[in-house]
């Protein structure tokens, strides 16, 4: 299982030990880094987070009490194509029988005990799960080595999740040698079968030929595929064509290269994307977004989205396993003579700061830009769900050595998780030796929901700076004064917290504070620095992008001042 795991370029497990995992950690502990999480959800959600930064994630954890926990990350992985392998340990084969074993799940009154809960629940969400097995009579081999392997081939493949249950008196059993190629792209894969590529490149071209402003549109389904994305980028610039991304595609193209216009999402847009799509477009090439639309990538169902709306577009899915079939059809492009466009792109807004200016929501992104565009490390966003994610959609990323600049989990939107993804990614800046700064941007719902997090982030002396966006309240989708919107306390001191992990704090209630806070965290560049900043719930201090959510939600429920406020927002 460790050779498998290495031959696909793991170097490390997250995981929680355990009693039935015990053999699994000392089998895997003189090949693999095994780094210990503060709770079974939080090191799957780091799995999750090494599966986005690093084509693979793994979890292990022991039986049911571990892995249940890790169905909530599980289900991120589904939702977000993620390839990772959750590994738990299980009762050994010849502990079966009519007696309950530990951990098991079954009623005080049952007949009977169900050993297969686990392997139920992860199957529920849709996923491969299996249980190993060993050699069932001595003239059969132990197959349980290629059993491991075709699991671990299938999340590689098909960028799915698996779960896989080892039971522990067959972890140091022999099972049947491997022989494994050079790499794993030559492990019987599966070949590009759809025809009609090159018939798709003519009209592609003919279209191309008979427009004057083109731009390529690009989501989400070439996330994983570093090839397809190389491919895109150097036929824009071979063409000269500008291009945007969806909110879910954010983060994957560095949004300082010349001919990025940013990421368009409708009214909810306030970049370049937005004035070249909405006024001057004729041709969209749109490549990759999924198949089922989804409300926050399509403007919220809104109407505003021009490309959902364009007469004049070509749609590419990318159905085939690893998109082969899109990687077959830009090779054609690439050999199709195509005209070169000579076109003026409309200029992102020059940047200028107030310093004595509240620092708040409104102007976080702004700030941040501002900051970017003079800094030469590349800011590698962690937005949490809730208001830190909305308001993200405003910052201009580049692009260091991981290739992200921007990551975080827009289809399943799980909170608690930007912590966890916080520590693979300054693990992966480290190992790859970039010069990116990992950047957290959390309120106070996110930020208590993973405290225990942080100790994880003292033991490896990540680097990161957390922003702390703090007023006290659950305050995205807030429509009452309930006590189950309040998730904090005035009495709480974040500087002892902090403190007490190893890490600084500091209080900014200006852009000027603010601006010096955070270049001295990425200078530094050490451990953990937190910059608290006191956010204010009155709608003059709320980003654009929640500013416009909330009226067209009002609208929708009826309020007529909402409803003419949002016809004049949109045109």
């Amino acid at each position: 299982m460790a050779g498998v795991l290495g031959f696909f370029g793991v170097q490390r497990i997250y995981g929680v030990g355990g009693d039935f995992a015990a053999n699994l950690i000392s089998a895997f502990e003189t090949s693999l880094e095994l780094c210990p999480s503060s709770n079974e959800m939080h090191a799957a959600f780091s799995a999750c987070a090494q599966a986005e930064l690093d084509g693979l994630g793994v979890c292990l954890t022991t039986y049911t009490v571990g892995s249940l926990p890790c169905l909530s990350a599980a289900a991120l992985a589904m939702a977000e194509n993620l390839p990772v392998v959750f590994i738990s340990g299980a009762p050994g084969e010849s502990e079966i029988g009519d007696v309950a074993i530990h951990h098991t799940v079954h009623g005080r009154s049952a007949w009977q005990t169900r050993l297969d809960a686990a392997l139920q629940a992860f199957a529920g969400l849709g996923m491969r799960a299996e249980r190993l097995q060993g050699q069932r009579n001595s003239g059969q081999p132990n197959m349980a080595g290629e059993h491991f392997l075709q699991l671990v081939n299938h999340a590689w493949q098909h960028r799915q999740p698996v779960f896989v249950e080892v039971p522990r008196d067959q972890v140091f059993a022999l099972t049947q040698a491997l022989s494994l190629p050079a790499h794993p792209g030559l492990l019987r894969p599966v070949e590009q079968v759809l025809s009609g590529a090159g018939l798709i490149a003519e009209e592609i071209a003919r279209r191309l030929r008979d427009c004057k402003y083109p731009v390529l549109f690009i989501g989400d389904a070439v996330k994983h595929n570093p090839r397809l994305r190389a491919q895109l980028l150097a036929f824009c610039e071979r063409l000269s064509i500008p291009f945007a991304t969806s909110w879910f595609a954010k983060g994957l193209f560095d949004e300082f290269h010349p001919l990025c216009l940013g990421a368009y999402n409708g009214v909810f847009s306030d970049n370049p994307s937005r004035v070249y799509i909405e006024q001057q477009a004729d041709y969209v090439l749109d490549v990759g977004s999924n198949i089922f639309s989804q409300d926050t990538n399509t403007a919220f169902s809104t109407g505003s989205h021009f490309i959902h709306a364009m007469h004049n577009k070509t749609v590419l899915k990318g159905t085939s396993v690893g998109e082969g079939d899109l990687i077959e059809l830009f090779d054609c492009l690439a050999a199709c003579p195509l005209p070169s466009f000579d076109l003026t792109l409309p200029d992102w807004a020059a940047l200028t700061v107030e310093p004595q200016a509240k620092l708040d929501f409104h102007n976080l992104a702004q700030t941040l830009n501002y900051l970017q565009t003079r800094d030469p490390h590349p800011f590698l966003y962690l937005p949490e769900v809730g208001n830190s994610y909305f308001a993200s959609y405003g910052l201009r990323n580049r692009l260091g050595i991981v290739g992200r600049g921007w990551l975080t989990n827009p289809w399943y939107g799980a909170m608690g998780t930007c912590l966890p993804y916080a520590r693979e990614a300054a693990r992966c800046i480290k190992d790859k030796q970039g010069d990116e700064r990992v950047v957290v941007i959390v309120g106070d719902g996110g930020l208590h929901f993973q405290l225990n997090e942080l100790i994880e982030l003292q033991k490896d002396k990540a680097a990161v700076i957390i922003i702390y966006m703090r007023n006290n309240l659950f305050h995205l989708g807030k429509s009452s004064d309930a006590p189950i919107y309040y998730c904090n306390d005035p009495a709480f001191d974040v500087d002892k917290l902090i403190s007490a992990y190893g890490g600084r704090v500091s209080h900014c209630h200006d852009v000027g504070q603010f601006c010096q806070a955070f270049a001295e965290a990425v200078t530094n560049n050490q451990g953990m620095t937190v910059i608290s900043v006191q956010a204010s719930i009155e709608s003059q201090y709320q980003c654009r992008e929640i500013t416009l959510l909330n009226l067209y939600i009002r609208s929708q429920n009826g309020d007529e001042q909402a409803r003419e406020a949002w016809l004049a927002a949109t045109g």
